[in-house]
Order: structure tokens, then C-alpha cells, then sequence
């Protein structure tokens, strides 16, 4: 006789939502430099674009999003594993960073969101001046210092 009664999935099933939390959920994440700006590529499958809000307040970037779940009429769930709920991820952006300029875009479930660094922030060569041909003091071949300080 076939057993349909699984008793660790059924505690699996009743003391989920006692462990999980009732907070907004953090949103997995990666962050790199291509260039002169930061890509930050966040998973967000099955949100609603319209539903992603992202604020900068001085140095700090927050990313809040919201998934809701249908759930029809009569329906009897015999598996539910995908999270509902609000998502939030903040960061810190330090100096260096053009805030006017920030871009995001939404697709196939990932928010990629770039952070151009500022002009004066990005790296840069100094060139370096020779003196100027009035204040060198020439030495020719043969005379010391003394020599040439004395005019000789």
C-alpha cells in the first residue's frame, strides 16, 4: 500500500510560516564596475515592473519591490514555495558617485540598475611639466658646479 502521507513535509508545511520572516525580504543581488559606472543586477522574477520604487536620499540607494501572489476562489494549495510579500535592498554609494544620472531597467526577472561614477571622480592622468628652459642651469661637458655657478 502506497503511503501519500509524508509526516515531514506536513511539519515542513506547518511551521514554515512560524520561522519565516514577517519583514521585507532581501533580493539576491550582484555588483560590478564596467567602466565609468556600477551595474547592480537584482533577481526579481514575477514582479510587476510598476511595482519596483527606487529612491536616492544623498548617498543612500533603496530598491523596494512587491510581489503578490494570486490566489483564486476555492483554490486549495497543494505546494506553495514562492515568497510574497515586499523586497528591499539598500546601499550606501559613498563619494564619487553621480546620482543624477542613475538608469534602471526591468527584464526577464532581473533589475539592472547603473551608477555612473562622477567626472571628477574618475581616473585620470597628470601630465608632467618639464622646467622651463629660462630657469634651467646648463652645465657643458667638463665643468663642475662651481664652475658653472662662478660664470666660468
Amino acid at each position: 500500500m502506497a503511503m501519500n502521507f509524508d509526516p515531514f513535509r506536513e511539519l515542513d508545511r506547518l511551521a514554515g510560516p512560524l520561522f519565516e520572516s514577517r519583514g521585507p525580504r532581501l533580493m539576491p543581488m550582484d555588483l560590478f564596475r564596467a567602466g565609468d559606472h556600477y551595474v547592480l543586477a537584482a533577481d526579481l522574477p514575477g514582479i510587476d515592473p510598476g511595482s519596483v520604487d527606487i529612491d536616492v536620499d544623498g548617498q543612500l540607494l533603496t530598491i523596494r519591490a512587491e510581489r503578490t501572489l494570486t490566489s483564486g476562489q476555492g483554490v486549495k494549495w497543494l505546494a506553495r514555495e514562492r515568497q510574497s510579500g515586499s523586497f528591499l535592498r539598500q546601499l550606501n554609494l559613498g563619494q564619487g558617485i553621480d546620482t543624477e544620472r542613475i538608469a534602471a531597467s526591468y527584464e526577464n526577472g532581473v533589475l539592472s540598475v547603473t551608477i555612473p561614477v562622477s567626472e571628477r571622480a574618475r581616473p585620470r592622468k597628470i601630465e608632467v611639466m618639464g622646467s622651463s628652459a629660462d630657469s634651467t642651469l646648463r652645465v657643458e661637458s667638463g665643468s663642475t658646479s662651481e664652475d658653472a655657478a662662478s660664470g666660468s
